[in-house]
């Protein structure tokens, strides 16, 4: 079972790293993707989604016990499965956490390591988890408050998209709604 770290006081989970430039990749995530934050519907998706990109519905249903749990764990697990077999030349990815330390993930290492923990998982937790390469071309982007996870650029939508989108409601494609032609 995949779990998260919740005490911080915790040495870092093998293949964690912490971002010591971390200021450079937010301003960088900021300028390419518009970053807004915020709670409220009008701020929402609080990215402007790129082209290719598909964003689910992360939305458990409340009727099911173990719903939101099972989805937390499938969804880190398949994200992990796609970050180490689609990027095994580098499976290295820079972590972005809202207004928290961020980190450098070696993912091969992460998943080599039985019964590790997500310092960030790739499903947001509560606040915006952001999964990027070096050049921001392909990432995830996680929302807490919309429930949503933005899945973009080329091998992760041909591997992680389309996973998750034989399980999860799209909400949008190239960040507009399936329906709005």
């Amino acid at each position: 079972m995949m779990r998260h770290t919740l005490d911080f006081g915790t040495p870092l989970p093998p293949g964690w790293t912490t971002l010591d430039d971390r200021n450079q990749y937010w301003e960088r995530f900021t300028d390419r993707f518009g970053f807004r934050p915020g709670t409220d519907e009008s701020t929402w998706p609080a990215i402007t989604e790129p082209t290719p990109s598909i964003t689910f519905d992360l939305t458990a249903p409340a009727d099911i016990s173990g719903a939101w749990h099972s989805r937390f764990d499938a969804i880190n697990a398949e994200a992990l499965r796609c970050f180490v077999g689609e990027f095994a030349d580098d499976p290295t990815f820079v972590v972005l956490d809202w207004q928290h330390t961020c980190y450098r993930l070696d993912a091969a290492v992460h998943a080599a390591t039985p019964d590790t923990e997500w310092r960030i998982p790739v499903y947001p937790n509560g606040d915006y988890s952001i999964f990027l390469r070096e050049g921001l071309s392909e990432g995830t982007f996680g929302h807490p408050w919309e429930r949503t996870l933005c899945v973009y650029g080329e091998r992760l939508l041909a591997s992680l998209g389309r996973t998750l989108a034989t399980w999860l409601p799209v909400t949008r494609i190239d960040g507009r709604r399936p329906d709005s032609g």
